[in-house]
């Protein structure tokens, strides 16, 4: 799946397929700006800010379980997010710190270094990439991708797949070679 946020006309968080169908709205009510998201892969929520609001809140993957994770003026001055174990990490512009904040109490907030100019973090980590040994969009015996001619992205699931190709080329009727 592919989680973002929207604020244009109507502020949400979404989802849909790697291929861009089923697209969902799991978040689009007491929202305003929310401007990053993270995943707790294991668990299945997703945390973000509304700048706008002043929050960070977190829903499941279906928009159900809604809670607010810490509120206050210093959340307008956050951006980027990541989560790893107990803790959710953000980039204070105001001051270029790193902060941690305790995802299961709101109110731990702690700076953790300065950077000089950062607008994003990610934590990596082996365990919050699930393991997965095979998928619809590895190379054929041509090396092709999903047997695609340009792009394969994974639909439903990692055994479905879905063809596209490059600006300027159609797919042809066999679904998967571009002209």
């Amino acid at each position: 799946k592919l989680f973002f946020t929207d604020y244009g006309n109507a502020a949400k968080v979404e989802r849909c397929d790697m291929d861009g169908m089923n697209r969902t709205w799991i978040v689009d009510s007491k929202i305003e700006q929310p401007t990053a998201l993270a995943l707790d892969l294991i668990n299945k929520y997703v945390y973000w800010l509304d700048i706008y609001l002043e929050s960070v809140e977190v829903v499941d993957y279906r928009g159900r379980r809604r809670q607010t994770i810490t509120k206050g003026r210093q959340i307008r001055h956050l951006c980027g997010l990541a989560v790893f174990e107990n803790y959710l990490y953000t980039i204070n512009s105001d001051n270029l710190s790193i902060l941690q904040i305790d995802r299961y109490n709101g109110t731990d907030v702690q700076a953790l270094a300065r950077l000089d100019n950062a607008k994003e973090i990610r934590v990596y980590q082996k365990r919050t990439q699930a393991a997965v040994r095979s998928h619809a969009c590895e190379a054929d015996p041509y090396g092709m991708p999903g047997g695609c001619s340009h792009i394969c992205l994974l639909s439903s699931s990692y055994k479905a797949r879905t063809c596209r190709c490059r600006t300027g080329f159609i797919l042809g009727s066999d679904g998967r070679s571009c002209k």
